[in-house]
């Protein structure tokens, strides 16, 4: 459904993204999961036609990206992070329009609408005006405005940005419904987010897809790895180094100390392989006169998979997502990134927050 080969994007000298391929299968969610700045905009915005690549190719429903592109942009919805909404609209009336630029035609847009609007729970706002609505619904209409005209691949970048629990946890299961009738790509650097919803994912950094695979195998490729939570009470650099030399660990690291009593301090230890080392740990922690309060295993996570693989040395040729969603973003160097301006068929207007609507 959807196929990627060796996309990149060059602005001057400065690589955006990096011979990225992947697939996507029909009815899969795939996580595009990645630091902010990563490249997952550029990326989602070469495959929505709104962005030309420098080289490679990307193919969705069977429709080349660059030399088909409205083809294209008929086959897909696109969610970006901030709701292409008209504020002055009705929920309704929105849809209507967005169906009616999409190519519904006149005779299936009320079946389209009303489809859309019960998939997306918004009954209650269909004549509502966009700008009297919460944070939450507006997601929703912008999901709505996503699917109204029933494509076969919706992307959706940072769907539940914003959002307090309860709306993140109502997207999050209106997205996995929408699963098996449309193939979704969902980019976000919220692992929780990929965990909840998605089937696969694709790792991109610094421009470059670093590991392709369901969370569950990513996960065990570490569980050739140990992990032991220390509690220890003694001075921190002497703690670490009596750590450090255990034969067998490869990495150790100070964990946040609230809620600790004085002098106590906590330490995750990874060790090489997954051969038990409690003992020797707890050795040299009392042999080294360190007071242990704490021991215990710990299992790989998504989490620790991300930080493993994201956490290498840069490489020497720079890389930068020159993406919207992340323009805001508090990486190091983005305020001297050029904006570039949207396009999109609706514009992404400010909605006003006041009276809102539950």
């Amino acid at each position: 459904m959807i196929e990627v080969d060796r996309l990149s994007k060059r602005y001057g000298s400065t690589v955006a993204i990096k011979d990225v391929s992947f697939s996507v299968e029909p009815g899969e969610i795939l996580g595009f999961l990645g630091p902010n700045g990563a490249g997952k905009t550029t990326t989602m915005r070469i495959l929505t036609g709104y962005l030309p690549a420098t080289q490679g190719t990307a193919r969705i429903a069977g429709k080349d990206v660059h030399l088909d592109s409205m083809a294209v942009r008929q086959r897909i919805g696109y969610l970006p992070e901030t709701p292409p909404l008209y504020a002055e609209m009705t929920v309704e009336g929105f849809l209507n329009f967005v169906a009616q630029i999409k190519g519904v035609s006149a005779g299936d847009r009320p079946t389209r609408i009303t489809s859309a609007i019960e998939r997306c729970n918004l009954q209650e706002k269909r004549n509502v005006i966009i700008r009297k609505l919460s944070k939450g619904f507006r997601q929703r209409v912008g999901i709505a405005q996503a699917i109204v005209h029933n494509p076969p691949v919706i992307v959706m970048d940072e769907p539940t940005v914003g959002l307090d629990p309860r709306q993140i946890i109502e997207v999050r299961n209106l997205i996995k419904s929408l699963a098996g009738e449309h193939t979704i790509i969902l980019s976000t650097h919220i692992l929780p987010e990929v965990s909840a919803t998605c089937d696969r994912i694709a790792i991109i950094d610094r421009g470059e897809i670093i590991a392709t695979d369901s969370p569950e195998n990513l996960v065990e490729r570490l569980t050739g790895q140990g992990g032991y939570q220390v509690e220890l009470r003694g001075e921190m650099e002497s703690a670490l180094s009596v750590l450090r030399s255990v034969p067998g660990v490869v990495k150790v690291q100070s964990e946040v100390t609230e809620g600790l009593t004085d002098g106590h301090f906590r330490y995750r230890v990874t060790t090489g392989s997954a051969e038990d080392l409690g003992s020797a740990i707890a050795t040299a922690v009392v042999t080294h006169g360190l007071d242990l309060f704490e021991l215990s295993r710990s299992r790989a996570s998504l989490e620790d998979v991300f930080i493993n693989l994201t956490m290498q040395e840069p490489t020497a040729e720079p890389v930068l997502d020159l993406g919207l969603s992340d323009l805001g973003s508090s990486d190091q160097g983005m305020s001297e990134t050029p904006e570039i301006s949207e396009i999109s068929e609706t514009p992404e207007t400010a909605v006003i927050e006041e009276d809102e609507i539950a």
